[in-house]
């Protein structure tokens, strides 16, 4: 009876916390004392809609949820913070490209008690960084590792405004494709039909090689277990026996004599 009393008061209580919840996120609640006639139910209360992110809007800032665009080093701590890792950050105007806001973003480094700013820079379409940090430089050419280099900025600019050059680079590209992409491709079709030209016998041979390592593998945890070794042992190699046998210990006559812990491991 207890029990069922207790939990009773448990999902009793549960409910009441979702239902706080809730009046909090999405503002349902409106205390009996308020009226239409007195504004929105944040005007009556006096607090904004986006409430603790709203609290320095006076001064221009909002609190968002930033992502680091790439890779940089703490200026306070000196530790790595990878690309993708998010923080709270004071989001403000600082200028203007032409007609494009600059946005600036203040955050605290998770690590240690010092902040670092990155703002946008319209003009090269990137993010920089102002102080606090410095960014992790990484060269990278896609053509060396078999990706598509991509167009510059002039070569670009030079497709949309000259006709004749966009006639040649798209005739360039066509038989660039036709010369070192289509054998390339070909070359790994054969390759793959040659290797997959019988489904059944490849899936067999593969079976039978996960059977045989498998069987392998039980062997040697049991001779884990007959060791009294709560790891499991290595495949023996020739290196192995070579190193074992290749070690010398003093006569068994001696007093100090150390038998060879690699003498079981030795084949005859």
């Amino acid at each position: 009876l207890k029990s069922s009393r207790f939990i009773h008061f448990v999902v009793v209580h549960c409910q009441q916390v979702i239902l706080m919840a809730e009046r909090k996120a999405v503002n349902k609640y409106y205390p009996p004392e308020w009226d239409p006639s007195k504004g929105s139910i944040n005007k009556f209360v006096g607090q904004h809609p986006l409430r603790e992110r709203a609290k320095k809007l006076d001064q221009g800032i909002l609190v968002v949820r930033f992502e680091l665009p790439y890779n940089i080093w703490c200026g306070g701590c000196g530790a790595h913070i990878g690309k993708g890792v998010r923080y709270n950050a004071e989001k403000k105007q600082v200028g203007k490209y032409f007609s494009t806001k600059v946005w600036n973003f203040k955050m605290k480094c998770h690590l240690c008690d010092n902040y670092f700013q990155i703002q946008t820079d319209p003009k090269i379409s990137d993010y920089v960084i102002v102080e606090g940090a410095r960014r992790k430089v990484e060269e990278w050419e896609p053509e060396e590792h078999g990706g598509i280099k991509l167009p510059t900025e002039e070569e670009t600019k030079k497709l949309a405004e000259d006709p004749f050059y966009r006639v040649e680079h798209s005739i360039d590209s066509q038989k660039k494709t036709e010369k070192e992409i289509v054998p390339n491709l070909n070359r790994l079709l054969e390759l793959n039909d040659s290797i997959w030209k019988d489904n059944a016998a490849m899936s067999a041979k593969l079976r039978k090689s996960f059977r045989t390592e498998k069987k392998e593998i039980e062997s040697l945890e049991e001779e884990s277990k007959k060791r009294g070794l709560g790891i499991r042992l290595l495949k023996l190699t020739a290196e192995d026996t070579k190193i074992a046998q290749g070690i010398e210990f003093e006569s068994s006559n001696s007093s100090n004599s150390i038998q060879n812990p690699y003498s079981a491991l030795i084949p005859c």
